[in-house]
């Protein structure tokens, strides 16, 4: 069963301090899933113990991207995040194995480059054996659901509430929010990661994968790398700050 860990940033050991938001909203942030499923259920279920002890009017659920790929059930990840949308208060960002995927199925990149992103757990996930399609993408295509392909397809690069601004990747350091591009906001790495100024925002990001989510002072980032750690961060955001529900 998963335990609900609170950890205030800030005044400990040196971490950063981060804004609070409004009392009456609860922001619960989900890192990087890559098909596990059974860690998102767990994470479910820990958002709703704890929202039913809080006593805030509105939440949302934000995630961060990578729903796809590496772990054995990406169709029912999709499949899971599209009921919890149906049911509101929850905003899906697209990260880069997204926006991979749709290009797949689009025929814009070969059956090959798509199994090296580590499309053959999707794949199956959907019921496709990789080894057994002579054109893969034309197989996976007849396989996905029309309401997955439309999820896939609806999905937003980025969202700011208040003081915070999310992102699968990160941002540009030369571009203000406003300005940021989606190429960037799902694939950076190195510009953002090395920046140690402000962005405008603390930016909250996953694409990176780290044992534990790391909290910077311009930046806090979730992935943790779900699929082979088998632990999945959910942070939370009212407020007091910033916690970490997790395990």
């Amino acid at each position: 069963m998963l335990e609900w860990v609170s950890r205030l940033a800030g005044g400990k050991r040196g971490e950063p301090v981060y804004p609070a938001i409004d009392a009456e909203t609860v922001l619960y942030v989900i890192g990087d899933i890559h098909g596990r499923a059974d860690l998102l259920r767990r994470v479910h279920e820990a958002i709703e113990r704890d929202w039913e002890a809080g006593t805030a009017e509105r939440r949302l659920e934000i995630y961060l991207g990578d729903y796809v790929d590496r772990g054995p059930e990406s169709a029912g990840v999709i499949a899971m995040l599209r009921a919890r949308i149906e049911r509101g208060g929850v905003l899906a960002l697209s990260g880069n194995h997204e926006a991979v995927l749709l290009h797949f199925l689009e025929g814009r990149i070969s059956d090959r480059e798509w199994l090296d992103w580590g499309g053959a757990a999707t794949a199956l996930s959907y019921g496709v054996n990789p080894s057994r399609e002579a054109i893969l993408s034309a197989a996976l295509a007849r396989a996905v659901p029309l309401e997955d392909i439309r999820f896939l397809r609806s999905l937003r690069s980025s969202y700011r509430y208040g003081p915070y601004f999310f992102a699968h990747a990160g941002v540009l350091p030369s571009r203000t929010l406003e300005e940021q591009v989606p190429d960037d906001l799902l694939w950076i790495r190195k510009p953002f990661l090395e920046h140690t100024g402000p962005f405008g925002a603390i930016v909250v990001h996953g694409h990176t994968p780290n044992a534990e989510p790391q909290f910077r002072p311009n930046r806090i980032n979730l992935d943790t790398g779900a699929y082979a750690t088998h632990r999945l961060s959910c942070l939370r955001i009212d407020s007091t700050g910033v916690a970490l529900i997790g395990d």
